[in-house]
């Protein structure tokens, strides 16, 4: 049975996000809100229990994956980051993006994807995320919470509850949120290319 946490939306409680990021070291599987509906996360580095974030999704491990960061301070650390690419991102995040960039080594090859050795890269405007990320002090492994069978993000913590709640460790309910997917924005190749228009804007990136 997970653990249910009530999140204040614009002040998320200290003591909560200790505890949410000790059951992140310790394996745990979450569900998170982001600026973009909710989201599955985990530590980068545990293989299982992104396993189990694959059999609740229904994905294998070939799927696109993404890093979730705080700031653009560990960029350079995980993706292959221009001076182009980094200004765009410094004027356009925290915000509702998804940027692909090439990985770096220290991205575990089961993360990256596998013919394009691509990452995906996250810096989400919702407080309860940056909250945890900034309390874990390292990216966090995640996909958009999308059950199998849907095509759009679950936003409805109580009903996450309802379905979720015997596969998953833990639950931050930061109130009910609404449907709003990314924008996807493609660095790998050298070039912009935006290959899905969501609720950030991509005029900035055009």
């Amino acid at each position: 049975m997970s653990q249910f946490f009530y999140v204040h939306p614009d002040n998320p409680q200290q003591r909560l996000m200790k505890q949410a990021v000790a059951m992140i070291q310790d394996g745990a599987v979450i569900v998170y809100p982001t600026d973009s509906g909710y989201a599955l996360g985990c530590h980068l580095g545990d293989k299982k229990a992104l396993e189990r974030i694959c059999q609740i999704r229904n994905i294998d491990m070939d799927h696109d994956f993404a890093l979730v960061c705080r700031d653009l301070s560990e960029l350079s650390d995980y993706a292959k980051v221009d001076n182009t690419a980094f200004r765009l991102m410094k004027n356009n995040t925290p915000g509702a993006y998804t940027f692909i960039f090439k990985a770096t080594k220290e991205v575990p090859k089961r993360l990256m994807n596998p013919k394009k050795k691509t990452i995906g890269i996250r810096i989400p405007e919702n407080n309860i995320a940056q909250a945890l990320l900034e309390e874990l002090n390292e990216p966090l492994l995640s996909t958009t919470l999308i059950m199998p069978g849907e095509a759009t993000a679950e936003y409805d913590p109580e009903h996450i509850r309802d379905i979720l709640e015997k596969r998953v460790d833990l639950i931050l309910n930061g109130g009910y949120l609404g449907e709003h997917p990314t924008t996807i924005v493609d660095f790998s190749e050298g070039e912009v290319d935006i290959i899905r228009e969501g609720e950030g804007d991509p005029e900035p990136f055009r």
